[in-house]
């Protein structure tokens, strides 16, 4: 599946040749990269330590279809308010992160096997994402494209498709014995014999964003993005205790990424 990703990307960034053919719009392409906070099943749930220990690092390939300018012309389309305040954004993108957990449960200090296994558990996640989002830019994005110097807020929502790849250790051991392993993590889950997992998958996940671009020159913009990526799956990370047995293992896998891009519009 890994092998099919960039060639659907390259079908959704080859789309605008025919689609601009019979709708006269025009094209940006650019790249983001930023830290990824991955939110897991690893440490303590809402502690600030494990979200800013839990981090690794994403790049990424967008492509936008802008709707308000035709290429062919050097001319604005129609003023419309859809034209005006949306874009839509194809992307490709790769993250990864080291995981292991923090929090209360492995800064306990008293010698018991049961932190010393938490304390010594790894996992590594890496993910390729390929999908779309709709922008929506409050502002005009005409004036904006007109103004050097300008700001262009907005926020997105979309979907996106995921390769993922897990993987879970220990210092200690291999996993999967009572010497190695904390007890919940060997109770069989969701199919699994245990509940961790070293394995390979897709998922697909809801994406949102909220940034702003800043206007460098005519055909070139800075970006800041802030986005949340929630998938379908608890698995991602590599862990799943039991949710039946364990009802503090609510939620899937999530993570928030914060990126700086680079957009380069297309003549």
């Amino acid at each position: 599946m890994l092998k099919h990703i960039p060639l659907i990307f390259f079908i959704l960034i080859g789309l605008p040749n025919k689609i601009n053919a019979q709708f006269g719009l025009s094209h940006e392409v650019g790249v983001i990269v930023g830290p990824v906070a991955f939110q897991s099943d690893y440490g303590q749930r809402s502690d600030l330590i494990t979200n800013a220990g839990n981090t690794g690092e994403g790049i990424g390939l967008i492509h936008y279809f802008n709707f308000s300018y035709k290429a062919d012309c050097d001319c604005y389309n129609p003023g419309t308010y859809f034209n005006d305040h949306f874009k839509l954004r194809s992307e490709l993108s790769y993250n990864q992160t080291d995981l292991q957990h923090f929090g209360k449960w492995v800064n306990k200090n008293n010698g018991s096997l049961g932190v010393e296994q938490l304390r010594t558990m790894r996992g590594h996640t890496s993910l390729t994402n390929v999908g779309m989002q709709l922008e929506f830019f409050p502002l005009s994005i005409r004036d904006f494209t007109a103004t050097i110097e300008s700001w262009g807020p907005f926020i997105s929502l979309g979907g996106q498709f995921s390769y993922y790849n897990t993987k879970a250790s220990s210092t200690l051991g291999p996993l999967g014995t009572p010497e190695t392993t904390f007890p919940k993590y060997l109770v069989p889950s969701d199919g699994r014999p245990h509940g961790y997992s070293t394995e390979s998958g897709s998922v697909w996940s809801i994406v949102s964003s909220i940034g702003t671009r800043y206007k460098l020159s005519p055909l070139q913009d800075a970006m800041i993005d802030l986005r949340f990526q929630y998938f379908f799956s608890n698995w991602v990370d590599g862990l799943n205790p039991n949710p039946e047995i364990y009802k503090e293992n609510k939620a899937n896998d999530w993570l928030v990424w914060f990126n700086l891009g680079y957009i380069y519009y297309l003549q």
